[in-house]
């Protein structure tokens, strides 16, 4: 017998990625491409999809990981519509539902970054771990919180990303949230980098002081998950993640602002690098978390 064929969306921000797998280790094929109108986007993703079933056969399921605010409320009218976005003309757009009835499959659907979250529960960094936040720091920020092997949805979401910071009294920018100004996305968003400084993240040498800002505020959002959540491992990742030199930075001043109040092996100098992570998954985490969402899709059909 075949095994099952999923369909996987992770719907970026920035960049839509569509694919096709088994499992995590038979992704057969994978597309990226730039988020534009709702419109013309989603008819992109379904074309991927009906040429994808030309090839390999029927899809059994489809998982979508999408970025927010969304609603995830079944009962609800708008479920898997985007909703209060910044994201300029995808306020209240229709996603799942409309995948979903075009391709005629069941859709599994939450946001990327919780998506990731269990990606890496399953496959990655959180391995063995029933308990971890998983933030994304590019085009924006996000959070996924996984308690008790279950993701965290409730009122809404997570929006980690909004808490607010305390700006550092050297830094006079006002952030750029349109919401919420100074939270950790309006000061440390790969977008606030380069409004800031004039340049992107990659150009930036790691000895310049913009490091040492953004280690501060990404340390400040990291104890607030700490107490808040009690996560067993951190996850870091995205875009500005991938300037390496950035963990040892955020992993020192989460010690320093945690000030010993917390006690744990892994909240001292020896434990903290295996704390404080990049993703194991590495920049799939994304999509394979959508692979997560389609198979517990399929598993609830």
């Amino acid at each position: 017998m075949s095994k099952p064929l999923f369909g996987l969306v992770e719907a970026g921000g920035t960049k839509f990625v569509c694919a096709v797998a088994t499992g995590p280790e038979d992704v057969r094929d994978e597309v990226r491409f730039p988020t534009a109108e709702p419109e013309a986007t989603l008819t992109q993703t379904l074309s991927y999809f009906r040429e994808a079933e030309r090839r390999w056969g029927k899809l059994s399921a489809l998982g979508i990981g999408c970025f927010g605010p969304v609603d995830l409320n079944p009962a609800s009218p708008t479920w898997g519509y985007v909703t209060a976005t910044p994201k300029p003309g995808w306020q209240d757009t229709e996603v799942a539902g409309r995948l979903a009835r075009a391709l005629g499959v069941p859709v599994g659907f939450d946001t990327d970054v919780n998506g990731a979250a269990l990606g890496e529960h399953l496959w990655g960094a959180g391995q063995g771990l029933n308990n971890l936040v998983y933030l994304t720091v590019g085009t924006g920020v996000g959070g996924g919180v996984l308690i008790n092997g279950q993701l965290v949805h409730g009122l809404v979401h997570p929006e980690v990303g909004h808490f607010l910071v305390v700006p550092d009294p050297s830094d006079p920018f006002p952030g750029l949230c349109p919401y919420h100004g100074h939270c950790v996305e309006g000061m440390a968003a790969g977008p606030a980098i380069e409004k800031r400084w004039g340049r992107k993240a990659y150009d930036l040498d790691p000895n310049h002081k913009a490091w040492t800002l953004e280690a501060n505020y990404l340390a400040q959002a990291c104890l607030a998950y700490l107490t808040c959540f009690s996560p067993e491992r951190i996850i870091l990742g995205g875009g500005v993640m991938e300037q390496t030199h950035l963990f040892p930075l955020i992993q020192n001043q989460l010690l320093t602002l945690n000030n010993h109040y917390l006690r744990s092996p892994a909240l001292t100098k020896e434990g903290i690098t295996s704390y404080l992570v990049p993703p194991g998954l590495g920049n799939k985490a994304g999509i394979l978390g959508a692979l997560a969402l389609a198979q517990a899709a399929l598993a609830r059909a």
